[in-house]
Parts: C-alpha cells; structure tokens; sequence
C-alpha cells in the first residue's frame, strides 16, 4: 500500500505557506492557531523535516517548503478543475454576489454579460444592501464595498479584499435640464436646486470646496438614498452630485450629463470581499478577476 500524504495537513500547509502566517492561515481555515501547528507538525513527521523555522516571534518556510507551497497549490488547482471536468457539465454554478444598490444597478448588472460571455456555466445572482457600508451578514460568497478611506486601508475581518474599482464624484444633470438651463461653469448652479442624499452628506460641500464655490443659497431637496436622488436628478428635478465611473454608461448613452468633469472629488474605491472559509471555486477566482479587469477598464 502507498503511505499516503496526511491531506488535512497538507492544506493547512499551503495556507500557511503562502500567507506566510500561521495566525492568517488559522483565519482563513476557519482553525485555531494551535491546530495549524499541528498539522504542520504531522506534514513535517511525515515528510522527515522542518518546513517552518522560527524567525523571531512568527514561523517562517524554509526556501524547499516554500518551493513544495507552490507545487501544492498547482496540484490542487488541477484538482479542482478536474472535479469541474468531471462533473456535469450543463449543471449550473450558482455565484452569490452582494453589492450596493446604485453600484448593482449602474455598474455591474449593465457588464454581467460580459463575464458570462467567458463562464456561461454561472449564473451570477445579486443582491442588494441599500448603503455602501451595509454589514455582512454572509449569505454570499462575494460581497462589493466601498473602502472607508481613499487608501482603501480597512480592516475586513475574515475577508480577503481585492481593490478593483477607483472612485470619484462629479457633477451631474439630466440632459433635457442640461439644454434649458446649461452650466459652463461652477457659478451656473446658482439658478439650480441641488439635489443630495442622507446617506452620502458630504457630496455637496465637498465637490463646491473643489470647485472654489461657497455653499449657494439655492434651494435644496434631500433624499434617503442616492439611488432615489439619481433618479430625481434623471427626472430633470436638479443637479446631483454622483460617482464615476460607476455612472460611467449612463453618461456615455446620453441618460445623464457631466458638464463639469474637471471638477471632482476622489473618493475610496470598491474591494471585493471572499469570506476566508468560502469555498475557493474556480468560478469565483474566474469572477474576482473579472472584476479587476472591468475595473482597469472602467
């Protein structure tokens, strides 16, 4: 009989290996930080030597289990796409994503069939949270939120962030409100109601700061959310002060205008978010990378 690799251990190695922490490998698995040393331990009485050696107060790979690391996780990923080979190949995969409501329906709905055009086997189902720093709540297996600082330094915890999508805010107008009343400069919004949200409350005060503008006495209309102030400012109501390149479609198909593009505001961008015990398919590593490109590409 072949004396068989102890499997457990040999994923609690390539976690370990490649986070290059025991105590992030002990999140990721879902483990104690002592049951990731045991299961090193075993790997390594198996394997007949030391694959981590103690550098001051962590444990570090040795360059040959840094090399064995790699080949590992190689080997696992053949083995994942060999069970995606071998399974039925009409079933569906089901990819549950959570997003902010403007962002789901703005941005990412309006591009799905690009990712489905590379991986047609996954049905991309998306639910919405109505603010951008809604919590998670699990219940999916890819969450999108905005960073909380433009950085996009955040602690996520027991999430992977994968940054994708820079952010910042501009102007904005419907086009029929646009041609009666056009605005070439920032003092044009004089004769105009601005239009703002509850949840986003800095907009107005800091696009005009941008813009060299004191906060104007016209006359203002505040809604809850920014998805119902964009569409009060797609209604010809107001300005509104929204996100590129989030809006991005909707100002290149004539929906909205951004007359004043050289005045805007940065703001943190989006990060994908896998929770370290989600199952790491093929299909979600396909669609965290889509997301990268998309963003690279506006």
């Amino acid at each position: 009989m072949r004396r068989l690799l102890p499997l457990n251990a040999l994923r609690v190695f390539e976690v370990a290996a490649r986070t290059g922490s025991y105590v992030e490998a002990a999140a990721e698995l879902g483990l104690t930080h002592g049951a990731v040393s045991r299961h090193i331990a075993t790997l390594e009485s198996w394997l007949g030597q030391r694959l981590f050696v103690r550098v001051g107060r962590r444990m570090a790979a040795t360059p040959a289990a840094k090399a064995f690391a790699a080949e590992v996780s190689l080997s696992f990923d053949r083995v994942t796409a060999a069970a995606e080979a071998c399974g039925r190949p009409t079933a569906s995969r089901v990819l549950r994503v959570s997003a902010p409501t403007t962002f789901a329906m703005r941005w990412l709905i309006p591009r799905l069939d690009r990712f489905h055009g590379q991986r047609p086997e996954v049905e991309v189902a998306v639910a919405t949270t109505t603010t951008l720093h809604d919590e998670l709540r699990g219940g999916f297996d890819i969450a999108i939120r905005r960073a909380s600082s433009v950085t996009g330094e955040q602690n996520w915890a027991q999430h992977h962030a994968a940054p994708f999508l820079d952010e910042f805010d501009t102007l904005i107008v419907a086009p029929a409100l646009f041609g009666r009343r056009p605005i070439r400069a920032p003092a044009d919004i004089a004769e105009h109601t601005l239009l703002a949200s509850e949840t986003r409350p800095r907009d107005w005060a800091d696009w005009l700061a941008a813009a060299g503008l004191p906060v104007p006495a016209s006359r203002r209309r505040v809604f809850d959310h920014f998805f119902v102030t964009l569409q009060a400012v797609a209604d010809g109501l107001g300005l509104g002060i929204g996100p590129l390149p989030v809006l991005s479609l909707e100002i290149a198909a004539g929906r909205l205008v951004a007359p004043l593009p050289q005045f805007s505001v940065q703001r943190p961008g989006y990060v994908a978010l896998i929770p370290f015990d989600a199952d790491k398919t093929p299909s979600l590593t396909a669609f965290t990378d889509w997301l990268v490109a998309e963003g690279a590409g506006r």
